[in-house]
């Protein structure tokens, strides 16, 4: 018998690296990229040098709440900002491995069915999100969002090199 995956590890691979070229191009902070498939089976994963050792669970949980919620890491935060109670009962139901910032994309092919998702952690939510659009993208697949935040390169963190 041979199973049939969502998405191939041959492209999963080229998302993760393509991710990480992005990065640092731009020279972004270190960071962890972990690709799922659509039934959340971690299919690569890559953390660069000087990734937090936190990365990892904090880029599978983007990855996971979005395939999890059927909608990007972005609007589920962007639902959830005014909705505190739900979000805590998410949080809840998900042992607590969903995490609602942006930077958790969905993977989708050309006939708009997810087939995974990106969650990449290191920079500014933004930053990751960017990273990972532009990944998908590159692999010749659709993201979800189709396009980063517009202004993803004026995010810094307080402590972040200049």
């Amino acid at each position: 018998m041979r199973l049939q995956a969502s998405l191939p590890l041959e492209s999963a691979s080229r998302i993760v690296d393509e991710a990480l070229r992005r990065a640092r191009a731009e020279d972004m902070l270190p960071m962890t990229v972990v690709v799922l498939d659509s039934g959340g089976k971690m299919i690569a994963m890559k953390c660069e040098d000087g990734s937090g050792l936190v990365r990892f669970d904090v880029a599978f949980g983007k990855a996971w709440g979005a395939l999890g919620m059927g909608i990007s890491s972005r609007l589920i935060r962007d639902r959830l900002a005014a909705r505190p109670s739900f979000q805590s009962a998410l949080a809840t139901a998900s042992d607590g491995r969903l995490i609602p910032v942006p930077g958790g994309v969905l993977i989708e092919d050309e006939a708009g069915v997810t087939i995974g998702a990106v969650g990449i952690s290191g920079d500014t939510s933004e930053k990751d999100e960017y990273c990972a659009i532009k990944a998908i993208k590159a692999a010749g697949f659709v993201s979800e969002p189709v396009e980063p935040d517009p202004d993803w390169r004026g995010s810094a963190l307080s402590d972040q090199r200049p």
